[in-house]
C-alpha cells in the first residue's frame, strides 16, 4: 500500500487571548493519498482554514501530528502550494510577472521560468494574456492565474481554500469543470475547502465533514462517481445520494 501523501493524527488547536480562550480544532484525523482530490466541508468558523495554516506551517498545532510523505512536519522544510480564498495577484504586476514569482523564489533562471509559464498558459486558458494586469482580467481569469502561480510552486501537494467562493454561479460551474481537467493533467494531490456540497461531490474522491467549532471530523464520504466528471452528473441518482448523505451529516 502506498504511503499517504499527508496524514493528520489527533490534531488540535486553541488560541489564547487576554480575556478568553478559543478552541478551534479538536482531535482532527484525516489522510490523503498521493494524487487524490479530497474536499473538506463544514460550517463557517469550524476551523477549515486553520487546518491549512497548520499544514503549511504558518501556525503550529497544540497537539497531534502532521505527517507529509512519511515525515512529521517541522522536521524538514517543504514547499506546499497554497491558494487562499482571494486570488492575491499583485495588481502592479502583469499576469506573467505574477506567475513568475514562485519560480524566482526557487532560483529558476528567468529565461527558463518564462518558458515554463508560457507552456502552461494555454492549459490554464490564459494564452494571449501574459502582459495583462489583474484589473484587465475577469474574475475567473484571475482565479486561473492564481492557480497557475500556485501550481508553479515546487510541490505535488496543493491546498485550495474556497478558490471559487467569490465567483458568480455560472463562472463557478465553468471553473469547477476546468479545475478537474487541469488536475487530471498535472496529477497533483489536492485538498480543497468549500462550503458547496455540490462542488465537493463533483470534484472529489472523498469528502470530510467537520462539525461546529471546535472542529472535529464527523463524517467521511467516498465519492463513487466515475471519472472524468462532467457537470451534468449533478442530476444523477448517484450524485444526489452522495449529496443527501453529506447534507444529513451537516445538519
Amino acid at each position: 500500500m502506498a504511503t499517504p501523501k499527508i496524514v493528520l493524527e489527533n490534531v488540535a488547536k486553541t488560541y489564547h487571548q487576554e480575556d478568553h480562550t478559543l478552541e478551534v480544532l479538536a482531535d482532527i484525523s484525516i489522510h490523503v493519498d498521493p494524487g487524490e482530490f479530497v474536499s473538506i466541508i463544514g460550517p463557517s468558523g469550524c476551523g477549515k482554514s486553520t487546518l491549512f495554516k497548520l499544514i503549511t506551517g504558518v501556525d503550529r498545532q497544540d497537539r497531534g501530528d502532521i505527517i507529509i510523505d512519511g515525515q512529521k512536519a517541522g522536521r524538514t522544510i517543504r514547499r506546499i502550494g497554497y491558494m487562499p480564498q482571494k486570488d492575491q495577484l499583485m495588481p502592479w504586476k502583469t499576469l506573467m510577472e505574477n506567475a513568475l514569482l514562485p519560480l524566482q523564489i526557487q532560483g529558476v533562471p528567468r529565461t527558463e521560468a518564462i518558458a515554463r509559464v508560457n507552456e502552461l498558459l494555454p492549459v490554464f486558458g490564459l494564452e494571449g494574456f501574459a502582459k495583462a494586469y489583474p484589473a484587465q482580467l475577469s474574475g475567473g481569469m484571475r482565479q486561473r492565474g492564481a492557480l497557475l502561480r500556485t501550481v508553479l510552486i515546487d510541490s505535488d501537494l496543493i491546498l485550495l481554500d474556497e478558490p471559487f467562493g467569490a465567483l458568480d454561479a455560472i463562472t463557478r460551474e465553468k471553473m469547477q469543470v476546468w479545475l478537474l481537467e487541469v488536475w487530471e493533467k498535472l496529477n497533483r494531490t489536492v485538498i480543497f475547502i468549500t462550503h458547496s456540497v455540490d462542488e465537493a461531490v463533483l470534484l472529489s474522491d472523498r469528502v470530510y465533514v467537520m462539525s461546529q467549532r471546535p472542529g472535529r471530523i464527523i463524517a467521511e464520504e467516498i465519492i463513487s462517481l466515475h471519472r472524468p466528471r462532467k457537470w451534468d452528473m449533478i442530476t444523477t441518482p448517484e450524485f444526489l445520494q452522495h449529496k443527501e448523505n453529506l447534507l444529513r451529516s451537516l445538519i
